[in-house]
């Protein structure tokens, strides 16, 4: 037997020396950013993607209804036009072209300045010319500059257009509040995340101690030929497989901090700590029966914005109608004008053009464009009437569901307590007795297991109530954050 002993020693000795590494890696965390859970909840809301999108998003539905209100002004325009005539109008009289322009067609053979006017007279560029009985009119080039301006008077679409753009700002901004309602949902619960994977961590931590002391108790032993072989590699593997257990519960840590991190909306390579453990939050274990009685959702965000929204159709079922009301514009422009043959501008001839009136608009017949409209506005109507109903139905259950959860968990807290300090009263039994030879290490052994998940059940216990609280938070639309950026974390 005491041949191996060497080797087992080597073995055992290279996990401590493991976990010894591994020790130095986690005190790094001493380095670390300490933040509680107010703090990450005040860094994402300011560094939050989501939470940022929403609050640009109101700052555009904001420029929106301004540009909408813009609407009834006048509107004034800067004007000019350029265009080149490929083939001139010709137009026909009802009389003998022939005698206006001055005789026969042989008439005007000379060169157009003087004598004849007949169908060759005035050759020159830009002459009317002559054909068939008709003349050519216009010039090849034409321009024209000047200003315009046209204001609503009477436009009953228009005017509610503005009304139904305030909605649309009141919507954003209650977009922007479900958005903060999700990440402060996320946040705490990429928080307790990171405890409970600690505490996992340390109960392994605990877990290993335990076994290199009964490991060395156990060679002791050995040595002195008072433990049998198979207890000592039973040691020794006991040893080896906490190894990994570490290991792992480490890793959680690590991923837990990186979805922190995310969420959080901070760069994943900074190196922060969380304060506080998981049983900090025993204490918040309490059921408010309440609840369960009154389930409101007066401020249920998904509830509101679709509020928000059956109040935008109704809206918009009275904008199609309206379209069947006549409109009336102002209307004004101040023109200049000129048309010539070339490119000569220091010659032009400008010619000014005004006019200020009124447009009135009737609506008469669209093919049944109109109808169709409102017809569709009120199926739309009727669609997020249904929509809502069943909304309401799905988050009370919801309420429900999350309150019975909560119930459950507190009532399992204090059987996962008492099954703690009865696992912790045995194990400890049972290592006295493992120590003076009365019990094996297989009985140690499972008596450290029963501890190990009595520990591990008692957080995961205090895990579940707390995200069930904030999930029962988030759709009660209990919203901790003020426009100010202020928490309000102790009366959650």
């Amino acid at each position: 037997m005491k041949i191996r002993l060497p080797r087992l020693l080597l073995v055992a000795g290279s996990a401590l020396m493991s976990i010894g590494a591994f020790a130095q890696e986690t005190d790094t965390t001493q380095t670390a950013t300490v933040i509680t859970l107010d703090d990450a909840l005040k860094i994402a809301l300011s560094e939050n993607a989501s939470v940022r999108v929403a609050d640009m998003e109101i700052e555009r539905t904001g420029y929106a209804r301004k540009g909408t209100y813009a609407s009834l002004f006048p509107q004034i325009d800067l004007t000019g036009s350029f265009q080149r005539t490929i083939k001139k109008q010709v137009m026909y009289m009802d009389m003998d072209m022939s005698s206006i322009m001055g005789g026969g067609d042989e008439a005007g053979a000379g060169d157009g300045t003087s004598g004849g006017t007949g169908s060759e007279a005035g050759s020159g560029e830009g002459a009317p010319s002559l054909g068939g009985g008709g003349i050519e009119v216009g010039r090849w080039n034409s321009y024209s500059g000047g200003v315009t301006a046209a204001m609503p008077i009477v436009n009953a679409q228009l005017w509610k257009s503005i009304k139904l753009s305030a909605k649309d700002v009141e919507l954003a901004v209650e977009k922007a509040r479900s958005s903060r309602l999700d990440m402060v949902t996320q946040v705490k619960q990429a928080y307790y995340g990171v405890l409970l994977a600690k505490e996992a961590l340390n109960v392994y931590k605990d877990v290993y101690d335990n076994a290199v002391r009964n490991f060395e108790q156990t060679r002791l032993r050995y040595n002195a030929q008072k433990a049998s072989e198979l207890d000592f590699t039973r040691a020794k593997s006991t040893v080896a497989s906490a190894i990994p257990n570490v290991y792992n519960a480490e890793s959680s840590v690590i991923l837990a901090l990186w979805q922190l991190k995310a969420v959080m909306g901070v760069d994943l390579d900074q190196n922060i700590d969380v304060a506080g453990t998981i049983g900090d939050y025993a204490s918040e274990m309490t059921y408010d029966q309440a609840l369960g009685e009154d389930i409101s959702l007066e401020y249920n965000t998904t509830m509101r914005q679709l509020a928000i929204q059956a109040e935008q159709l109704a809206m918009n079922i009275k904008i199609q109608k309206f379209a069947y009301i006549p409109t009336l514009s102002a209307n004004f422009a101040f023109l200049e004008t000129a048309m010539t043959n070339d490119f000569k501008f220091s010659n032009y001839r400008w010619t000014p053009y005004s006019y200020v009136g009124l447009s009135l608009n009737i609506p008469i017949f669209s093919g049944g464009k109109r109808l169709n409209a409102v017809r569709q506005a009120k199926v739309q109507a009727s669609q997020l009437g249904v929509q809502m109903d069943d909304t309401e139905r799905q988050l009370k259950i919801g309420i429900r569901q999350y309150l019975n959860t909560m119930e459950t968990q507190m009532k399992s807290f204090s059987a996962a307590e008492e099954a703690v300090n009865t696992a912790a009263k045995a194990y400890g039994i049972a290592e006295k007795s493992y120590n003076v030879g009365r019990s094996t290490i297989t009985e140690l052994n499972d008596a450290q297991l029963a501890l190990t998940q009595a520990r591990l059940g008692v957080s995961q216990t205090v895990y579940d109530f707390v995200v069930a609280k904030s999930n029962l938070e988030k759709i009660m639309g209990y919203d901790f954050i003020d426009e100010n950026g202020n928490t309000d974390l102790e009366n959650r």
